[in-house]
């Protein structure tokens, strides 16, 4: 931990004293990024980038649930289409539609939902169409 500024010491002399003593100390070798150019220089300044960096960085989404329940059947609509199997077709389909039902039942907060479950048959369907079958 760093130490408080000692009274009559200029903030300049002392924040470089503080950053020098950890330098030769090693403090900052090995940071992720190090020796590399910062990212977003090219970009318009926005106060909450931290912000974005952070959700991005940890998968989190900024989406009312509604919208996030939209985009999610989306995925798993396309998850389907790639599945290897019609089992796993169905369980992919269930799982949505569980989260769906569930949310006309109890709406969640922010824009309608708009969302029915996903007809599960033609779901198969449509993924067997695809492999020819």
């Amino acid at each position: 931990m760093t130490e408080r500024k000692p009274p009559g010491v200029g903030f300049e002399t002392w924040t470089d004293r503080q950053i020098r003593e950890a330098t030769e100390r090693g403090d900052f070798a090995g940071l992720p990024g190090f020796g590399k150019p910062l990212s977003g220089l090219d970009k318009p300044y926005d106060d909450m980038w931290w912000v974005k960096e952070k959700m991005s960085r940890e998968k989190l989404s900024f989406l009312p649930p509604a919208l996030a329940l939209r985009k999610e059947a989306e995925e798993a609509l396309e998850a389907a289409a790639r599945a290897p199997s019609e089992r796993a077709v169905r369980r992919i389909v269930g799982e949505i539609n569980t989260k769906i039902q569930e949310a006309v039942r109890q709406p969640p907060p922010g824009p309608p939902l708009n969302l029915e479950p996903l007809d599960v048959e033609r779901v198969v369907d449509e993924w067997r169409e695809r492999r020819g079958q």
